[in-house]
């Protein structure tokens, strides 16, 4: 594969830049991505957040590591993770930052380029489902936010990306993640932007779809922190 590309199931990402080697799955306590969903995507080191462990015990996925309060993890897929050797960072409910967060905040200090795959993101507490987006927005760590019905994936200024779809989803929207993201170009879809100016106050580019004739399209931007957001049936 191109140093530059990522592979999901429902298609593929190619970035104007090249990606880090060294690939962390980080799997988080929301809805649970379905089984060959997630055979087909993870890669790399297994890191599971809190509630996380359940996924993984479920899926007899062993972790290379384990973070959380244990607020919402089971205490038997905890005890599993326990007994089996697994490295567990294990704080208090009454803490600052939520389990992903702190991951995030791991993973930045090992000052070791690597790329993100966080899954187990949506469908649960739309709180929880904010911070981690705008979290992983700012922290400047490459990756995206994935399961089989949803993806979300960011660009910064002056960065560019092309989705190339296996399948095609139901709705591509652009929401910013900074107060405005200028110079926004999007090609390959119903309704494309050329030198678009997005406001986080009206973030009107929403339910975008592919082109007729598409299966893939592009998206850049001069200025800004853009989500690119994918919703599948």
């Amino acid at each position: 594969m191109p140093a530059n590309e990522f592979l999901l199931p429902q298609g593929r990402l190619i970035f104007s830049h090249d990606l880090p080697d060294n690939v962390y799955t980080l799997i988080t306590g929301g809805r649970a991505p379905a089984k060959d969903w997630l055979d087909a995507a993870r890669r790399g080191h297994l890191w599971a957040l809190d509630h996380g462990i359940d996924i993984c015990h479920e899926m007899k996925l062993l972790p290379e590591r384990l973070i959380g309060d244990g607020d919402s993890a089971s205490s038997q897929a905890w005890d599993w993770a326990l007994a089996a050797g697994v490295r567990t960072e294990h704080f208090s409910p009454r803490k600052d930052l939520t389990d992903t967060q702190i991951a995030l905040h791991r993973l930045k200090e090992a000052h070791t380029p690597c790329f993100l795959l966080i899954t187990g993101a949506f469908g649960g507490r739309f709180d929880h489902a904010m911070s981690t987006i705008f979290s992983f927005a700012h922290m400047h760590l490459p990756g995206l936010l994935a399961d089989e019905k949803e993806a979300c994936f960011f660009l910064r200024g002056n960065e560019r990306l092309a989705f190339a779809a296996e399948k095609k989803a139901k709705a591509i929207s652009l929401l910013p993640m900074t107060e405005e993201c200028l110079g926004v170009n999007l090609e390959g879809t119903a309704w494309p932007l050329q030198d678009a100016r997005l406001s986080q106050h009206e973030p009107y580019a929403v339910s975008n779809e592919f082109a007729v004739e598409s299966s893939s399209f592009s998206v850049s931007l001069a200025k800004g922190v853009l989500a690119v957001y994918l919703y599948w049936e």
